[in-house]
């Protein structure tokens, strides 16, 4: 099904109620593997990274990351959840070439961490609470790159090559109970959910949850009933999701596509789906299992996990601020709007701030380059915020040099430019460049003089009680200083001069 066979999004929701589950991966930062001592650095030739262990070679014997245990109770304890006493790992049985071993050791029915909730602001400041059915500990599978054929999957390609070294690397996958009541909106809290849990997976610092790296990534389940109905209707899920906005709409053309389907008396199919970012639209996988089909069974080569409870206490005590008080206590020091507040999170620019001011900016002027000259480079190189060459502290500097004078904020941006293209730090490129902000008395007082001559008749009209008729001569003075002026100086000067009450 195309876009253009859809329903619209207003007649899909006059007459079914969504429903949405939504399954999250996020990879562990650990330096090593789940059950082996395998690095998981990235980005390392092709199966250098693999052992008999996550080869699944007979005879190997796994062994539980402590960290990665760690890292799953921190991510359960900020969701909310209770933390199981007593929990154990299992086989989840399937064929595919990316599991060497033909299983993945994950948990089922024992999770390490179950029933809790998060909340999640919406645009309009409203919150939406989302419950989660459970968190549990696995492992991820190996990559396969499918050659040959038009579409980049296996379909129609001519031959598959694997790397296994992904394969082991530590997953927690965190599982939401039925998501009701959303309505209209079931896609814009699908996408606040997942951006909310993202931030909190980053301030617990277990993960960097970088959806472009597939670091976190997102299952979409989604099913429609009539309205007035409880019966759940038979679900899709669009796999592996990887950015805030294509949740939303993976979400959203889910709903259209199965009001089409229903509206014209077909049937939906439970199978699994794939986005495609060029349009928005999902395309069939295959045939989706229930838990029954992957034949479950607990993983006999691993000792079940039973947390102390002073341990879990003890990570309790030790969680960060959770991402939404901490914004709504940043939002009230900086003295932002909501809307502000919600556009530097967007922007991927909270932290950036607040290292800003750390390194000794006022929050305004940290707020004010982050979100003005440097979101605009970015836009227009097509990179986030954290990945310009630039760091909190330089920026600081730079807003430093124009509380002093040394700087106007013309010749700051020219210094950031200058940073940005690898020139050095701020008070480098201030020297190469020859930057710094004109403030001899005897200097500004020819450049004053100079533009009174050239413009006679303005110099007339601020004599005749037009004052604000000064800031042509400033502008005079700023273009013949090539920006360098005081300006502040250079219409103070010009009102002396003038003999002009300012």
């Amino acid at each position: 099904m195309t876009v253009t066979d859809l329903v619209s999004y207003e007649d899909a929701l006059a007459s079914y109620d969504p429903v949405m589950g939504l399954e999250v991966h996020v990879e562990l930062g650990t330096k090593t593997k789940m059950f082996c001592g395998c690095s998981t650095e990235l980005k390392q030739d092709a199966n250098s990274q693999t052992c008999p262990v996550c080869l699944g070679l007979p005879g190997a014997l796994p062994v539980v990351n402590e960290i990665g245990v760690e890292s799953a109770i921190k991510i359960g304890l900020a969701l909310h959840c209770e933390i199981a006493d007593w929990c154990r790992f299992a086989r989840k049985n399937y064929f595919y070439p990316d599991m060497p071993k033909n299983f993945q050791t994950s948990q089922y029915d024992e999770p390490i961490a179950f029933n809790g909730y998060l909340d999640v602001q919406l645009e309009d400041g409203e919150i939406f609470r989302v419950q989660i059915e459970r968190a549990h500990m696995e492992e991820d599978t190996g990559k396969s790159t499918h050659v040959g054929g038009a579409t980049g999957r296996i379909h129609g390609a001519s031959h598959s090559l694997l790397d296994y070294n992904r394969a082991g690397i530590p997953l927690i996958e965190i599982v939401t109970k039925p998501i009701e009541g959303a309505g209209a909106r079931a896609p814009e809290v699908a996408k606040a959910y997942v951006a909310e849990l993202r931030e909190l997976i980053k301030a617990l610092g277990v993960s960097e949850a970088r959806m472009e790296m597939g670091q976190m990534r997102c299952d979409v389940n989604l099913s429609l009933r009539p309205n007035g109905t409880e019966k759940f209707g038979t679900r899709s899920e669009t796999k592996n999701v990887n950015s805030l906005r294509s949740v939303e709409r993976a979400a959203r053309f889910e709903i259209q596509r199965h009001a089409a389907v229903l509206s014209s008396g077909g049937t939906i199919v439970q199978e699994t789906r794939h986005f495609h970012e060029e349009d928005g639209s999902t395309t069939a996988g295959r045939i989706k299992d229930n838990a029954e089909d992957y034949r479950y069974f607990p993983e006999p080569d691993l000792v079940p996990v039973a947390p102390a409870r002073d341990w879990v206490e003890e990570l309790r005590k030790g969680l960060p601020e959770l991402p939404r008080l901490r914004r709504a206590r940043l939002k009230e020091d900086w003295g932002v709007s909501e809307h502000d507040m919600q556009s530097i999170l967007n922007a991927g620019a909270v932290d950036l701030i607040v290292a800003t001011i750390d390194a000794g900016a006022p929050a305004d002027q940290a707020r004010k380059w982050w979100m003005g000259e440097l979101a605009r480079n970015a836009n227009e190189t097509g990179r986030g915020l954290d990945e310009l060459p630039i760091t909190p502290a330089q920026v600081a500097r730079v807003a430093a040099l124009v509380a002093k004078g040394d700087l106007n904020d013309k010749l700051a941006r020219q210094v950031i430019e200058g940073v940005l293209a690898g020139e050095g730090d701020p008070d480098t490129v201030v020297e190469k460049r020859g930057l710094k902000v004109v403030s001899d008395e005897g200097a500004l007082s020819t450049a004053v003089d100079e533009a009174i001559a050239g413009n006679a008749a303005i110099a007339d009209k601020i004599r005749g009680g037009k004052v604000a008729a000064a800031g042509a001569l400033v502008g005079a003075v700023m273009k013949a200083t090539r920006g360098q002026a005081d300006a502040a100086r250079v219409r103070e000067l010009i009102l002396e001069k003038l003999g002009v009450e300012g």
